[in-house]
Protein backbone atom coordinates (compact mmCIF):
# COMPACT_ATOMS: atom_id res chain seq x y z
CA UNK A 1 0.00 0.00 0.00
CA UNK A 2 2.42 2.34 0.69
CA UNK A 3 4.81 1.55 -2.20
CA UNK A 4 1.09 2.66 -4.38
CA UNK A 5 0.69 5.63 -2.11
CA UNK A 6 4.19 6.51 -3.40
CA UNK A 7 4.03 6.30 -6.75
CA UNK A 8 0.87 8.43 -6.45
CA UNK A 9 2.78 10.94 -4.59
CA UNK A 10 5.39 10.96 -7.64
CA UNK A 11 2.67 10.99 -10.07
CA UNK A 12 1.15 13.69 -8.54
CA UNK A 13 4.34 16.00 -8.03
CA UNK A 14 5.31 15.74 -11.65
CA UNK A 15 1.54 17.47 -12.33
CA UNK A 16 2.73 21.03 -11.38
CA UNK A 17 -0.63 22.42 -13.26
CA UNK A 18 -2.79 20.99 -11.21
CA UNK A 19 -4.11 21.54 -8.16
CA UNK A 20 -6.73 18.75 -7.64
CA UNK A 21 -6.88 14.88 -8.88
CA UNK A 22 -9.91 12.56 -9.53
CA UNK A 23 -9.51 9.36 -8.65
CA UNK A 24 -12.13 6.54 -8.62
CA UNK A 25 -12.84 3.04 -8.51
CA UNK A 26 -14.01 1.77 -11.63
CA UNK A 27 -17.38 -0.21 -11.37
CA UNK A 28 -17.64 -1.22 -15.44
CA UNK A 29 -20.82 0.90 -15.30
CA UNK A 30 -22.14 4.19 -16.94
CA UNK A 31 -21.45 6.38 -13.87
CA UNK A 32 -20.02 9.61 -14.78
CA UNK A 33 -19.24 12.77 -12.58
CA UNK A 34 -19.05 16.25 -13.53
CA UNK A 35 -16.17 18.58 -11.17
CA UNK A 36 -16.90 21.98 -11.18
CA UNK A 37 -14.28 22.86 -8.27
CA UNK A 38 -11.71 20.65 -6.33
CA UNK A 39 -8.48 20.73 -4.92
CA UNK A 40 -6.28 18.24 -3.20
CA UNK A 41 -7.63 14.30 -3.52
CA UNK A 42 -10.99 13.44 -4.69
CA UNK A 43 -11.79 9.88 -3.87
CA UNK A 44 -15.25 8.27 -5.64
CA UNK A 45 -16.05 4.69 -5.81
CA UNK A 46 -17.94 3.06 -8.59
CA UNK A 47 -17.45 6.14 -11.47
CA UNK A 48 -16.59 5.13 -14.52
CA UNK A 49 -16.32 8.51 -16.15
CA UNK A 50 -15.33 12.10 -15.80
CA UNK A 51 -16.12 15.82 -17.12
CA UNK A 52 -14.98 18.61 -16.49
CA UNK A 53 -14.15 22.49 -17.65
CA UNK A 54 -12.43 23.45 -14.92
CA UNK A 55 -8.83 24.25 -15.63
CA UNK A 56 -6.26 22.41 -13.11
CA UNK A 57 -8.37 18.95 -12.43
CA UNK A 58 -6.89 16.14 -13.69
CA UNK A 59 -8.98 12.98 -14.36
CA UNK A 60 -8.16 9.76 -13.85
CA UNK A 61 -9.16 6.20 -14.31
CA UNK A 62 -7.35 2.88 -13.70
CA UNK A 63 -7.12 0.13 -16.50
CA UNK A 64 -4.86 -2.68 -17.52
CA UNK A 65 -6.99 -3.81 -20.81
CA UNK A 66 -10.15 -1.60 -20.62
CA UNK A 67 -10.50 1.08 -23.12
CA UNK A 68 -9.89 4.53 -21.76
CA UNK A 69 -11.40 6.93 -24.05
CA UNK A 70 -10.48 10.92 -24.38
CA UNK A 71 -13.04 13.77 -24.84
CA UNK A 72 -12.19 17.01 -25.49
CA UNK A 73 -14.56 20.17 -26.38
CA UNK A 74 -11.59 22.12 -27.68
CA UNK A 75 -10.86 25.64 -25.69
CA UNK A 76 -14.20 24.23 -23.23
CA UNK A 77 -13.52 21.16 -21.42
CA UNK A 78 -12.42 17.63 -21.65
CA UNK A 79 -13.58 13.85 -20.33
CA UNK A 80 -12.26 10.59 -19.35
CA UNK A 81 -14.39 7.40 -19.80
CA UNK A 82 -13.10 3.68 -18.86
CA UNK A 83 -15.05 1.24 -21.61
CA UNK A 84 -14.61 -2.33 -20.85
CA UNK A 85 -17.07 -4.55 -22.90
CA UNK A 86 -19.86 -3.68 -20.16
CA UNK A 87 -19.52 0.02 -20.53
CA UNK A 88 -19.28 0.09 -24.26
CA UNK A 89 -23.05 -2.52 -24.43
CA UNK A 90 -24.41 -0.11 -21.50
CA UNK A 91 -23.85 3.41 -23.38
CA UNK A 92 -20.75 5.15 -21.62
CA UNK A 93 -19.65 6.52 -24.64
CA UNK A 94 -23.00 8.33 -25.32
CA UNK A 95 -23.41 9.08 -21.67
CA UNK A 96 -19.71 10.85 -22.09
CA UNK A 97 -20.69 12.70 -24.90
CA UNK A 98 -24.34 13.63 -23.60
CA UNK A 99 -22.81 15.24 -20.45
CA UNK A 100 -19.98 17.16 -22.37
CA UNK A 101 -22.52 18.54 -24.78
CA UNK A 102 -24.61 19.55 -21.98
CA UNK A 103 -22.04 20.84 -19.29
CA UNK A 104 -19.55 22.99 -22.26
CA UNK A 105 -22.64 23.99 -24.92
CA UNK A 106 -20.58 22.45 -27.76
CA UNK A 107 -22.07 20.46 -30.62
CA UNK A 108 -20.37 16.36 -30.86
CA UNK A 109 -19.25 17.10 -34.09
CA UNK A 110 -16.51 19.68 -32.73
CA UNK A 111 -14.75 17.14 -30.29
CA UNK A 112 -12.31 14.98 -30.55
CA UNK A 113 -12.34 11.35 -29.36
CA UNK A 114 -9.08 9.39 -28.55
CA UNK A 115 -9.06 5.60 -27.66
CA UNK A 116 -6.04 4.83 -25.84
CA UNK A 117 -4.21 1.52 -24.84
CA UNK A 118 -6.25 -1.37 -24.07
CA UNK A 119 -6.93 -5.19 -25.11
CA UNK A 120 -7.03 -5.86 -29.47
CA UNK A 121 -9.03 -7.88 -30.65
CA UNK A 122 -7.01 -10.69 -31.87
CA UNK A 123 -6.12 -10.99 -28.11
CA UNK A 124 -9.83 -10.21 -26.71
CA UNK A 125 -11.52 -13.96 -26.88
CA UNK A 126 -15.06 -13.35 -25.63
CA UNK A 127 -18.27 -15.55 -25.66
CA UNK A 128 -21.15 -14.34 -27.90
CA UNK A 129 -23.23 -12.45 -25.00
CA UNK A 130 -20.39 -10.19 -25.38
CA UNK A 131 -20.38 -9.59 -28.36
CA UNK A 132 -24.30 -9.43 -29.04
CA UNK A 133 -24.03 -7.05 -25.60
CA UNK A 134 -21.55 -4.44 -28.07
CA UNK A 135 -24.31 -4.24 -30.48
CA UNK A 136 -22.20 -7.28 -32.97
CA UNK A 137 -24.23 -10.13 -34.83
CA UNK A 138 -22.38 -13.80 -34.20
CA UNK A 139 -23.19 -16.94 -35.87
CA UNK A 140 -21.49 -20.19 -35.55
CA UNK A 141 -19.93 -22.32 -32.52
CA UNK A 142 -17.51 -19.51 -31.57
CA UNK A 143 -15.49 -18.00 -29.56
CA UNK A 144 -15.34 -14.28 -31.20
CA UNK A 145 -13.22 -11.58 -30.66
CA UNK A 146 -14.17 -8.44 -29.71
CA UNK A 147 -12.62 -5.14 -30.99
CA UNK A 148 -13.66 -2.45 -28.14
CA UNK A 149 -11.59 -0.06 -29.79
CA UNK A 150 -13.53 -0.37 -33.39
CA UNK A 151 -16.76 -0.87 -31.69
CA UNK A 152 -16.15 2.74 -30.04
CA UNK A 153 -15.27 4.11 -32.80
CA UNK A 154 -18.59 3.34 -34.56
CA UNK A 155 -20.32 4.07 -31.85
CA UNK A 156 -18.92 8.20 -31.94
CA UNK A 157 -19.07 8.40 -35.57
CA UNK A 158 -23.02 7.14 -34.78
CA UNK A 159 -22.72 9.98 -32.29
CA UNK A 160 -21.66 13.00 -34.80
CA UNK A 161 -17.82 13.25 -33.65
CA UNK A 162 -15.69 13.47 -37.00
CA UNK A 163 -12.52 13.94 -35.03
CA UNK A 164 -12.34 10.32 -34.06
CA UNK A 165 -8.63 8.40 -33.45
CA UNK A 166 -7.37 5.23 -31.63
CA UNK A 167 -3.90 3.83 -30.25
CA UNK A 168 -2.49 0.75 -31.75
CA UNK A 169 -0.77 -0.53 -28.95
CA UNK A 170 -2.35 -3.46 -27.54
CA UNK A 171 -2.11 -3.80 -23.36
CA UNK A 172 -2.10 -8.09 -24.04
CA UNK A 173 0.33 -8.51 -26.52
CA UNK A 174 2.72 -5.52 -26.36
CA UNK A 175 3.38 -6.86 -22.27
CA UNK A 176 5.93 -5.93 -21.10
CA UNK A 177 5.27 -2.32 -22.10
CA UNK A 178 1.65 -2.70 -20.88
CA UNK A 179 -0.18 -4.25 -17.45
CA UNK A 180 -3.12 -6.68 -18.81
CA UNK A 181 -5.67 -8.46 -16.88
CA UNK A 182 -5.67 -10.73 -18.86
CA UNK A 183 -2.31 -11.70 -20.23
CA UNK A 184 -1.00 -11.88 -16.53
CA UNK A 185 -4.19 -14.16 -15.11
CA UNK A 186 -5.05 -11.19 -12.72
CA UNK A 187 -1.37 -10.97 -11.49
CA UNK A 188 -0.65 -7.14 -13.48
CA UNK A 189 -1.12 -3.89 -11.88
CA UNK A 190 -2.85 -0.81 -13.74
CA UNK A 191 -2.00 1.78 -15.80
CA UNK A 192 -3.49 5.14 -14.92
CA UNK A 193 -5.04 7.54 -17.85
CA UNK A 194 -5.52 11.14 -17.58
CA UNK A 195 -6.16 13.85 -18.84
CA UNK A 196 -7.08 17.88 -17.67
CA UNK A 197 -7.12 21.46 -17.87
CA UNK A 198 -3.91 23.20 -16.81
CA UNK A 199 -4.37 25.79 -14.46
CA UNK A 200 -3.71 29.01 -16.19
CA UNK A 201 -5.81 28.18 -19.52
CA UNK A 202 -8.47 30.95 -19.57
CA UNK A 203 -11.73 29.66 -21.04
CA UNK A 204 -10.93 25.92 -20.70
CA UNK A 205 -8.45 25.70 -23.13
CA UNK A 206 -5.12 23.86 -23.76
CA UNK A 207 -6.08 20.06 -22.64
CA UNK A 208 -3.04 18.31 -21.27
CA UNK A 209 -1.45 15.69 -23.33
CA UNK A 210 -3.31 12.70 -23.47
CA UNK A 211 -1.32 9.29 -22.10
CA UNK A 212 -1.57 6.32 -20.29
CA UNK A 213 1.32 5.36 -17.99
CA UNK A 214 1.80 2.20 -15.88
CA UNK A 215 1.07 2.29 -12.64
CA UNK A 216 0.68 -0.65 -10.04
CA UNK A 217 -2.41 -1.72 -7.50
Amino acid sequence: MGEVMNRWLAFRREMSGFGAIALGNQAHGVELMTLDSARGWIQVEAIDGWITTTPGILLTITIADCIPVYLVAPGRGVGLLHAGWRGTAGGILECGVERLESTTGCSPSEFSMHCGVGICGDCYEVGSEVMTGCGVSVSGPGPWHLDLRSRLMEQARELGLAQVTSSAWCSSHDRPNFYSHRASGGADGRMVAYIGIAAGQAGGGGASPLASNPLPK
